[in-house]
């Protein structure tokens, strides 16, 4: 049997790890290297939302309970109703309102559309998908949109 969040979360030996770490759905640890352009580009998302924050939290490495496992969003925001109903629980049943996953190298085509269908699923209204040359894509139930209906004038790009 594999792993719970919380045993993943409370193990010693995963705490530092210079990885982005997640479940599947069968309870197996997935890990993604993390890179000082994906650290860069983390921050100035969770920077613009933090500024922009329309009385709601920025989270970052935002876990939520998919079918598929634990998916870690890079930031979240979700708004004060959200904070309100789920507190900060580890990992979030329901998605915050604003899922922000960073491409990396590693990430295939397949995996990025899966994580937008997760978080969506989960209750998430948007994804933002930010490629790693800082172009960001804006994701809702409908498929992809031009901007971000909480925060319109959200980056589509973000300088390098």
């Amino acid at each position: 049997m594999g792993m719970k969040w919380a045993e993943v979360i409370e193990n010693p030996v995963l705490r530092d790890l210079p990885f982005k770490v997640e479940l599947n759905e069968w309870g197996n640890i997935v890990m993604s290297p993390a890179s000082n352009q994906h650290g860069y580009l983390q921050s100035e998302l969770a920077s613009f939302l933090r500024q922009h924050k329309k009385h709601g939290k920025v989270i970052t490495e935002c876990s939520v309970d998919t079918p598929r496992g634990v998916k870690v969003a890079d930031v979240a925001w979700g708004s004060n109703e959200f904070i309100k109903n789920n507190g900060l629980e580890t990992p979030y049943v329901q998605a915050p309102e604003v899922c922000v996953e960073i491409v990396s190298p590693s990430n295939s085509e397949g995996e990025v559309k899966e994580k937008i269908s997760l978080y969506l699923s989960k209750g998430a209204a948007e994804v933002w998908i930010c490629e790693e040359n800082g172009h960001v894509r804006f994701y809702g139930y409908k498929g992809e949109m031009t901007s971000s209906r909480f925060f319109p004038d959200a980056p589509v790009m973000i300088e390098m």
